[in-house]
Parts: structure tokens; sequence; C-alpha cells
């Protein structure tokens, strides 16, 4: 421990800080979501100023990493349940409170039909400079069963918008791996996709989780999963027509053209330093985990009653070596032996190389001097070739 604290403190002026706000609040409730929000907008004033207070309260939670903050990230629920103008207020707190001027990356979640062109610009005015619009499908009947707000035609015209008023730098995101979804309708949405010629994608394979609609329905008998063979083969189909096109599949879900790659996110990846504002989300610095309480009114007592508002754990060796096999086997750039040696035990460090031998010899995982990484067309199983790795 105290050599891992050492290592820590000499890297700490390496690394990029991000700052996470997260906006719980949705018009409707989707049926595959599991984020934490509400459809209930009756406290969203009181909310604002709450995650304007926890903002300033956090001004010192990584002060012992150099450097201003480099990203920020508006996410939820459906941070575009605000106007741009109260937006511009929780921009303007954290760039008071940590003393940044202007953000690398600056991203905001959309729905699509929140967007206008007034909307969009109130967005460029305030320092937005990446859109990340939820999308999910370009069919109306796929839509309709997501319980989605907007329709395919709202989706085109989103994008055509944001780039017509002087966004360059836009990700949507698509959802397949659903039984309704047939290989010819998956094949059409990314023609789709492709037509739209944004610089970044992420798409994700639907997963049921139990307190969701689609959860609900499964326990009820009433929604049966895809089968393995149509997962594997729709998330084929994405991986080669995506690659085709010019898109790096950097992350198991992420796509994107040559130096478009989200910063914000990988920094998660890389387990870069990071603050989460809001009910629910979570900060990192390196040493330890802290998330906030998932409660909307729980949150805004606490911080107005100067009480705890969030649960913090400390990270061990092995839980630093299991999240270090996490986050970077799902991204191309894999992990390292050498950092493995040098930053984990010795028999932490002989787990890892004793595990992965079998996966090498299958294939499941390919080494390219130190680097050992998950060749991209097999990320679908990336979960269960981690699971062979934990400690």
């Amino acid at each position: 421990m105290k050599k891992y604290a050492i290592f820590v403190s000499i890297l700490k002026i390496f690394f990029v800080r991000g700052i996470y706000l997260h906006i719980p609040f949705c018009k409707q409730l989707c049926s595959y979501c599991d984020f934490y929000f509400s459809v209930s907008q009756a406290n969203k004033e009181a909310m604002l100023q709450a995650l304007m207070r926890e903002t300033v309260l956090r001004r010192r939670y990584l002060a012992a990493f150099s450097g201003e903050p480099a990203t920020l990230y508006f996410g939820g629920g459906t941070p575009t349940v605000y106007s741009p103008q109260e937006l511009g207020l929780l921009v303007e707190t954290v760039r008071s409170t940590f003393d940044v001027r202007d953000f690398v990356e600056f991203t905001v979640e959309a729905n699509p039909d929140d967007l206008t062109p007034e909307y969009l610009n109130g967005l460029l005015s305030i320092g937005v400079n990446r859109l990340s619009i939820g999308i999910q499908s370009f069919n109306d009947t796929h839509l309709q069963w997501m319980n989605r707000r907007h329709n395919a035609a709202q989706a085109v015209e989103s994008v055509r918008m944001a780039k017509q008023a002087g966004f360059r730098n836009i990700t949507i995101d698509l959802i397949y791996g659903f039984p309704q979804l047939s290989d010819n309708e998956w094949k059409t949405t990314l023609e789709q996709a492709l037509l739209l010629d944004v610089p970044h994608i992420s798409a994700y394979h639907l997963t049921i989780e139990p307190r969701t609609i689609l959860g609900r329905q499964q326990a009820k008998g009433s929604l049966d999963p895809i089968n393995e063979e149509e997962s594997e083969a729709q998330f084929l189909q994405l991986h080669t027509t995506l690659l085709r096109a010019g898109y790096e599949h950097y992350e198991v879900s992420n796509f994107a053209r040559e130096g478009m790659q989200a910063i914000h996110n990988s920094n998660y990846w890389q387990q870069q330093p990071y603050i989460g504002i809001g009910p629910s989300a979570h900060s990192f610095d390196m040493e330890s985990r802290q998330w906030n309480v998932a409660n909307n009114l729980q949150y805004m007592e606490a911080l107005d009653n100067g009480t705890t508002f969030f649960e913090q754990e400390t990270l061990d060796a092995a839980m630093r070596y299991n999240e270090y096999i996490l986050t970077r086997l799902r991204t191309a750039k894999g992990v390292d032996e050498n950092y493995i040696r040098k930053n984990f035990e010795k028999k932490i460090a002989a787990y890892f190389l004793k595990k992965v031998k079998p996966l090498l010899q299958k294939g499941a995982i390919v080494k390219h001097d130190s680097i050992f990484f998950i060749p991209a067309k097999l990320f679908l199983q990336s979960d269960l070739i981690v699971r062979m790795l934990i400690y």
C-alpha cells in the first residue's frame, strides 16, 4: 500500500481531471432505462440550486491533482429538461469554483425532440462543444416499443439542425440486440446512421435490467431476450459496417473517426480521476470511490442540512487490480503487463499471467509486446473474458 501511495503521488501531475453532472429528470420513462432519474419535475428549481451547492462543496475533492479540469459532461436523466440559460448557471458555477474558462471537451446529452435551432444556439453560447443525441433507433415501431418521445424523422432532423447550428463533434446513441430487431432492420439502421455522417457512434446491446419496464415484462414471462446467435450476428454486422466506413472500434460500445474519441468517457476507462455531482453520481480520486445517494429528496435535504449525501469506499490492491482489468479490457488499449508488475503485488501479477495464458491460447486475448487486449470483433464477449481474470 505504501508503494502504491508513493506512485500515486508522483503521477498525480500527469492526470486529466473531469467533472460529471447528473441531471436526474426525464419527461418520460424509457422501457429499457436503469439510470437514476425522476419523471416528476416538481423540484427542478430546487435541484438546480442543490447541484450548484454541491459543486462548490466539491472544490477540494481533486485538489491533489494539478491543472484545471479538462472535461465537463452533463448526463442523466435528460439534461435538456433544463433550458440553456439554466444549464448556464451550472456552467458558471463550475467555472468559478474550479477556476476554468474553457473545457477541451464539454458534452451535453440531449433528446432529439428537445433540440431546436434556438436551443442549439443556446448550448453553443454556454460553451458546449460536443453533443450526444439519444437517437436509439430510426424505426418508429421500435421507438414506440422503447417508449421514446421522438420519432425517426425527428432523430434525423436533430442531427441536421445540430450541424447547421455549428456543432462538429456529435455522437449518436443506438440500441441493438432486442427481439423485435431483425438483421435487415439493423442493417437499415446502420445505413441511416452513416448517412448522418457523424464523427462518433455509440451502439449498445440491450441489457434487460430487473428494475426496468422490460425487466418486469421478462419476469412475468411476456418478453424473451434475443438469442446469442442473433446477438452475435448483429454485433458483427455493427463492427464490420462501421470499420468499413472508417470508424475505429475503440471500446466495446463506441466507434469514432480518427481523433474523435470521447475524451471524458475515455478517461473513465483509463482510470483518470473525476468528480461526479448530482444524485447517484460517482467520483474517483485513484484511492477511493464515492457515490451520491440515488434519491432526489434525500440528496437535496442532506445538502440543505449539511449532512452526508454520499457513501465511500477505499480501494485495496485487489479492487484496484479488478478495476484496471474491468475498465481497460473494454477498450482497444488493453492492459499492460509492465503496469501490472509495477503497481500490484507479485501474487496478483502471477495470478493474472496464469489466468491469461489459456485465453491467449484460445485467441480470446491477443498480446502485442507487453499489451494484452481483446480483439474488437470479440468485444461482445468481454464480460465473460474479464470474469476469468478477476482476482
